[in-house]
């Protein structure tokens, strides 16, 4: 970590009426947002559950600084804690080890005096009624600030330097050799802010004028025309003509999923796992390019994301998508024969490769996940097979870094099919691997893609 990055100018040390300092809102949300976390829900559902409610946009930035950086460095920032500690806290303290988590972070990353950080976290310990831990957290992070060079300094062992879980380190280590320290760097970073410009509403450099006009910076990508990143962070609802379907955000990594589905105006196309509907807009964005369009998500809430999006960025003039609630493996209670001349798998997978953007993933994923979900790829990848035409071509997308579920998911499957046959991937981008071609992490500011194109030859 590097050390006094952001600064938090609303974090003053301010007193109630009995002398006391008080708790920052922000930091109240951040202990429950980090516990719900903690016991199993997504980041996204705790930030809901908490951090959105917050009225100031300032706590709410510190709130998200705060979470997001202890989910990031969790496990660096644990073994500060088991070094400042003579013995661990009790499962039944969680919250006090949380506490400990978020000032760590916030001692390293953050502009706040050092002495308003551990103002706060006594009181925020007193605050949870645990009045026997304030001591503790005064001493612990007292000692901290003294110490803190020869601790840093002390880190050694990959999963406190690189602050991953160690099995990820591994299965990462094992599948990139060459690469796994660029992964888990990338990992580590703030994930860059993309947007997606509706080309039927403008192109990227008319919409990057108007971004100038309101003092938005921004630049373009090397991989998406499309493409527009910006420089600072904004409340999507200030962006010109955002609720009007000028843009969506998407990052640019995904952006990369249309261009190489090899569209014309005569395909049907299925668009398989749909949701949240950032690849199915942009399908429909690209104009008159398909005859129909076919979006099929499992999940009824998810789904309606999907048409929320859709009349947003007003899509369904010229191609009117048929959307389907539905498994995708279950193609027969819902298909009505017709082949499709381009199907899109955007796979269900470990999301290994956009952990910078939801670093919740470290601490949620387990090595046993992995090959449930490998099953389940193969399972949707054997039922679209059924329903693409002759001659058509399916596009087979993940999020993912692991082998297991990208070019190994494919080799088995094309090992399968007689009448299956790889496309070449003509790109710049990325690795070509023995099937498909693998964006990492970081590259071109993007996250983790893996694409593959695979024809129908009888």
């Amino acid at each position: 970590m590097q050390s006094k990055k952001k600064n938090n100018k609303n974090n003053k040390n301010s007193k109630s009426k009995d002398g006391r300092a008080k708790v920052s809102l922000a930091r109240q949300a951040s202990l429950k947002a980090l516990k719900l976390v903690f016991d199993g829900k997504s980041l996204s559902a705790a930030q809901a559950k908490t951090i959105e409610n917050l009225d100031d946009t300032r706590d709410r930035g510190l709130a998200n600084e705060l979470v997001n950086g202890v989910l990031r460095w969790r496990w660096q920032l644990e073994f500060f804690v088991s070094a400042l500690l003579s013995k661990p806290l009790k499962a039944k303290d969680s919250d006090v080890q949380i506490i400990l988590l978020m000032s760590l972070y916030e001692l390293l990353e953050c502009r706040t005096p050092d002495y308003a950080i551990i103002n706060e976290a006594v009181e925020l310990v007193r605050k949870t009624g645990k009045r026997w831990a304030d001591g503790l957290v005064n001493a612990v992070l007292r000692r901290f600030t003294r110490e803190k060079e020869e601790l840093v300094s002390s880190v050694s062992e990959d999963q406190a330097k690189y602050s991953h879980p160690d099995w990820l380190i591994k299965k990462i280590q094992n599948d990139w050799p060459e690469n796994w320290q660029q992964i888990l760097n990338a990992n580590n970073q703030r994930p860059d802010f993309w947007l997606r410009v509706n080309k039927r509403y403008s192109s990227a450099e008319k919409y990057q004028q108007m971004l100038q006009e309101n003092e938005i910076e921004s630049v373009g990508s090397a991989i998406s025309d499309q493409a527009l990143k910006l420089l600072q962070g904004i409340d999507v609802r200030q962006l010109p003509d955002f609720s009007l379907g000028a843009v969506s955000v998407q990052d640019v990594g995904a952006q990369l999923s249309a261009g190489l589905l090899n569209l014309d105006k005569h395909q049907r196309l299925l668009d398989l796992c749909a949701a949240p509907g950032g690849k199915t807009c942009h399908i429909l964005e690209l104009g008159d390019t398909i005859k129909a369009l076919v979006a099929v998500e499992s999940d009824e809430i998810r789904m309606q994301r999907v048409e929320e999006n859709i009349q947003r960025l007003k899509l369904d003039a010229d191609v009117v998508p048929e959307l389907i609630i539905a498994d995708a493996r279950e193609y027969k209670q819902w298909w009505d024969g017709l082949t499709f001349d381009r199907i899109l798998i955007d796979a269900p997978c470990s999301a290994s490769g956009v952990i910078r953007r939801h670093p919740d993933i470290k601490t949620h994923r387990r090595p046993t996940d992995i090959e449930p979900l490998v099953k389940l790829q193969s399972e949707i990848l054997q039922a679209a097979w059924q329903m693409l035409a002759v001659g058509g071509e399916m596009l087979y997308v993940t999020c993912s870094v692991f082998k297991d579920e990208n070019q190994y998911q494919i080799q088995q499957f094309l090992k399968k099919q007689s009448d299956a046959k790889e496309l070449p991937i003509d790109a710049e981008w990325g690795h070509e691997c023995d099937h498909g071609r693998q964006l990492l992490p970081g590259e071109y500011e993007a996250d983790g893609f893996y694409f593959c194109r695979i024809q129908k030859t009888a």
